[in-house]
């Protein structure tokens, strides 16, 4: 494979775990340490007691062969693991929430009103908050949902709060939110409300993943809609990384006193955040570099002036960086401080070990174009398939999620 850059990487796999096809693309940048100098004790006071060192999170990989746990999804994108276990997908084309039940069955929580599907645009990412963290309204029951009113008992088990969702309508790109009732099983989705319209979009690069980042702000990926120069203009919301609060007003620390987190992005469709509380953020290049950003409030990352590793300075370069035909990567996830990426067009899932320079791909052409990935429980990664979105080559039962073990 042909990468920026000359770099062995180490890979060790687990006895009896499936062995990654090693790359020796960009390696990833470990971060730098930052030495502290503890206070000298006096003679007329104690020692002072040191806090327990803690333990970096130790790097993990797949163990073993992923296994069906939910099958029969149409063009999946986004999935939301909620706090009582229960689980939503988001479907881009049709519009609908799909809960995944115990026995891997699916049902409609609810369909998403004002979804217009377009080429790439439709029902992307999903998030979720909290009534208690979720700003105006988080002293009130959501209201009622077209069916009925909650049961109080019911809302108290799913822990009551709102389902975000990011999705392209007649003529933007736009976030909503909706309340969420009923326990797992039998989850519902109240009325939507606007929480940001007027993000421009287009058949192609309309971003849309969602998150909600350490600080309890809401997070977003907005694609460059196929007008390059949005990702240079502060003026535009294309081409960036949004940061908002629960309401979608612009929080006081923001850089740019905007919506404008970071700017100069092509179309960014992953965002997670690791122990220490950096963002990270997955991009599409175009026709040479695939991208993995740690994002810096303010940052511009280059997008159109370079593609990947710019090297002058100016802007801010990627941690790891991959040919297009080896990733197009959309949902991100971390666990233990490593990165998972799934790839579209790459058929796989790439993993990132920072804090080694460890970069491996793993199950290459096994199944089809990978559109999200998210800590699962127990131990466990989940990831989705993406064949039925036009793009792909859908085997019977497709599209699919995915389980796998993790660990050292």
């Amino acid at each position: 494979m042909v990468a920026a850059g000359v770099v062995a990487l180490l890979c060790a796999c687990s006895t009896g775990a499936p062995r990654p096809t090693v790359s020796s693309s960009t390696p990833a940048q470990a971060p730098s340490a930052s030495p502290t100098s503890p206070a000298s004790p006096t003679d007329a006071s104690p020692a002072p007691t040191e806090p327990a060192p803690v333990a970096p999170p130790v790097a993990v990989q797949p163990l073993g062969e992923p296994v069906v746990i939910a099958a029969g999804l149409e063009a999946p994108w986004s999935i939301l693991r909620l706090p009582n276990g229960a689980t939503l997908i988001s479907e881009r084309d049709t519009a609908r929430i799909r809960e995944l039940l115990p026995d891997g069955g699916l049902r409609d929580a609810g369909t998403v009103a004002g979804v217009v599907p377009n080429g790439e645009g439709g029902l992307l990412g999903l998030a979720y908050l909290p009534l208690a963290d979720a700003g105006s309204g988080a002293d009130e029951e959501p209201e009622p949902t077209p069916d009925g009113a909650p049961d109080p008992a019911a809302a108290t088990t799913i822990d009551s709060g709102w389902v975000y969702a990011y999705f392209t309508g007649a003529s933007d790109n736009r976030i909503v939110r909706m309340p969420l009732t009923g326990a797992a099983g039998s989850v519902g989705l109240g009325a939507a409300e606007d929480v940001l319209t007027g993000i421009p979009a287009a058949g192609n690069h309309n971003g849309g993943r969602l998150g909600v980042g350490p600080d309890g702000m809401l997070y977003a990926t907005a694609g460059d809609a196929g007008d390059s120069a949005n990702a240079q203009d502060l003026g535009s919301l294309a081409g960036k990384i949004l940061r908002m609060t629960p309401t979608g007003d612009v929080p006081a620390d923001n850089p740019f006193g905007t919506l404008v987190y970071s700017y100069g992005h092509r179309n960014p469709q992953g965002i997670a955040w690791d122990s220490t509380g950096r963002l990270w953020a997955s991009e599409f290049g175009q026709n040479t570099w695939d991208e993995l950003n740690q994002i810096t409030p303010g940052g511009n990352y280059g997008w159109p002036e370079v593609e990947g590793d710019g090297g002058s300075g100016a802007f801010i370069d990627p941690v790891q960086q991959w040919s297009t035909d080896e990733a197009s990567p959309s949902g991100l996830a971390i666990v233990g401080d490593t990165l998972f990426l799934a790839t579209l067009r790459g058929e796989r899932l790439w993993r990132v070990d920072p804090s080694t320079g460890t970069v491996d791909d793993w199950f290459v052409n096994s199944f089809g174009r990978l559109r999200d990935v998210v800590s699962g429980p127990d131990g466990t990664l989940w990831f989705v398939s993406n064949n039925t979105d036009g793009r792909g080559s859908p085997a019977p039962g497709d599209d699919r999620l995915y389980q796998v073990q993790v660990g050292p």
